[in-house]
C-alpha cells in the first residue's frame, strides 16, 4: 500500500498483520481521491476506522488542511503513527484512540468537510456512526459523508431512516463507496 498522489505520493505505507483490518484498496482510493479533488483543498477530513491511517494521510498529501483519524485498535494507532512519521504529515494529522461513539460524542471539536467511514463490513457501524454525526449536528451544510462498504443494500435501507441523502454510489468489484449529504442541501 503506497500514497497515490500530492506531496506523499508514492510513500510505501505499514500495514495491520492479521484478518482485523481490510485497508481500502489503493485503486478504490485513487478514484475516491480524484472524486473529491476540488472539495478537498483546505478542507478538514475525517477518517473514522483509520486503520493504517492511508486515507488520512492521502487527503492531507493532496491539499486537505488536516485529517482527524480515529481508531480504536492500538496496534493500529502504532502504525498511522509510524506512517505519519514516515510520510512527513505531523503537524496537520491528529490521532485519537478510542472508539467512533466516543470520539464523536466528546472529542470532536470541529464540524468536517469530509467524513469517511470505512468501518469492519459485517457491522451496523457506519449507520451508527452517520446517525450520531446527524443527532449531534456534526456536519456543515455542505459537508460530505462518505461510507465504503461491501453491503450496500443493507447499509442504504438503515440509512432511509436518517435525514441524509445519496448523492453518488461508485462500485469497485465488491467494494461500493456511498457519498452522502444533509437531506435538503439541494
Amino acid at each position: 500500500m503506497r500514497i497515490i498522489g500530492g506531496k506523499a505520493k508514492g510513500t510505501k505505507l505499514y500495514t495491520l498483520e492479521g484478518e482485523n483490518t481490510r485497508p481500502t484498496l489503493d485503486r478504490v482510493r485513487e478514484s475516491l481521491f480524484n472524486i473529491l479533488q476540488f472539495k478537498l483543498q483546505e478542507s478538514n477530513f475525517l477518517d473514522l476506522f483509520s486503520g493504517s491511517g492511508a486515507c488520512g494521510i492521502e487527503a492531507v498529501s493532496r491539499g486537505a488542511r488536516k485529517a482527524i483519524l480515529c481508531d480504536k485498535s492500538k496496534q493500529a494507532i502504532q502504525i498511522i503513527k509510524k506512517n505519519v512519521e514516515k510520510t512527513h504529515t505531523k503537524e496537520k494529522i491528529e490521532i485519537y484512540q478510542t472508539t467512533f461513539e466516543e470520539f464523536l460524542k466528546t472529542k470532536l471539536n470541529e464540524k468536517p468537510d469530509i467524513i469517511f467511514i470505512d468501518p469492519p463490513y459485517n457491522t451496523n457501524f457506519a449507520y451508527e456512526a452517520v446517525k450520531i454525526i446527524l443527532n449531534n449536528e456534526l456536519i456543515k451544510e455542505d459537508s460530505i459523508i462518505i461510507i465504503e462498504t461491501d453491503q450496500e443494500k443493507r447499509v442504504k435501507q438503515q440509512l432511509k431512516e436518517l435525514e441524509i441523502e445519496i448523492m453518488d454510489e461508485r462500485k469497485y468489484g465488491r467494494v461500493h463507496l456511498i457519498f452522502l449529504e444533509p437531506k435538503g442541501k439541494g
